[in-house]
């Protein structure tokens, strides 16, 4: 039932938001230039991996010695308000049509990250990583890891079609405050090192 949810939101959504999606391309296209999505391996339902899709939100700058610079240099304005409005997630649809992501569920973190992991906080890939999650609408980047974990353990232990409605609703909230897409200090989140710190 929950994938037949997600296959049905999902397509209905690409193609209400298509216009906004091609608008949205068009500025990345001039504003940063190609490639247009940002595409990266990360770990699935029981750790498989796949590729995930987003909208651009940062430049290539790079460092005299050729390295990029941090996330928070590298991060224009269009990316913050990208990812301000979560407009960056919408090629993520894409990803939920084709069976690696649903629309709610752990968001998918980097691979490095797999052998850090608690045996507790392992569990996270019990269930496809979501666009939106339990840890999203209560916090997004703005908690600590030991709580995103907390939440999305949680979320695996009590998931149901009304849980992930009521989820779907306060992100729409979420989104339209523009609350949490930061934990202070940080473009994003910090680095996870592993529960010993």
């Amino acid at each position: 039932m929950k994938r037949a949810f997600d296959i049905l939101v999902a397509g209905v959504c690409l193609i209400a938001i298509m216009p906004v999606a091609l608008l949205v391309a068009a500025a990345i296209l001039i504003g940063m230039g190609r490639p247009v999505l940002f595409r990266q391996s990360r770990p699935g339902l029981n750790g498989r991996i796949f590729t995930l899709n987003k909208f651009r939100t940062m430049s290539e700058n790079r460092d005299a010695a050729g390295n990029l610079l941090g996330d928070g240099s590298r991060l224009t304005s269009l990316g913050r308000l990208l990812r301000r409005t979560s407009l960056d997630e919408i090629p993520q649809l894409w990803n939920v049509l084709a069976g690696d992501m649903s629309l709610v569920g752990p968001r998918p973190l980097l691979i490095q990250y797999l052998p850090l992991y608690s045996e507790s906080q392992r569990r996270r890939h019990e269930v496809r990583p979501g666009i939106t999650g339990w840890a999203q609408v209560n916090g997004r980047n703005a908690t600590t890891w030991d709580e995103r974990f907390r939440l999305d353990v949680w979320y695996v232990d009590h998931q149901s079609i009304w849980l992930d409605l009521k989820i779907l609703a306060l992100t729409a909230l979420r989104v339209f405050s523009g609350s949490g897409t930061s934990n202070p200090g940080h473009a994003t989140m910090p680095e996870f090192k592993g529960n010993g710190g």
